[in-house]
């Protein structure tokens, strides 16, 4: 299975890998898909058309750079800095989230995107 996604938020563009769980193999078939991001502290999070439960990866202790499936929301998040919940360094969900994925490379990056209208997320080639 091919695991590589694109996400463009805005002008900036990271890869992303995605892990071989269920709820991340949903999301990969659903490709390609836009929504607008929302954000909340160093975190975007978009409604995804996926309906899926929490599973045996689901937490509230994510790090920079994870990409995380709420449930409640149907949404996908991608945690690049500390969150309103945080308390150091590392972001914190608003609840359980799926961990589906990591971003390749800094995720700082997509400090850049704040603001941005459009996330689209794809297969990478």
């Amino acid at each position: 299975m091919h695991n590589r996604v694109k996400i463009t938020i805005g002008t900036v563009i990271v890869e992303a890998e995605f892990t071989d769980s269920a709820c991340a193999h949903t999301i990969i078939d659903s490709l390609p898909f836009e929504a607008r991001p929302n954000s909340w502290g160093d975190e975007f999070y978009f409604e995804i058309p996926v309906r899926m439960t929490l599973d045996e990866t689901a937490t509230t202790s994510v790090k920079t750079g994870d990409i995380g499936y709420w449930p409640p929301g149907n949404a996908l998040a991608i945690f690049f800095g500390p969150t309103p919940l945080s308390k150091g360094n590392d972001p914190v969900p608003a609840g359980k989230v799926n961990v589906v994925g990591r971003v390749i490379g800094d995720p700082k990056v997509l400090k850049k995107a704040e603001g941005a209208l459009a996330v689209r997320i794809e297969k990478a080639s």
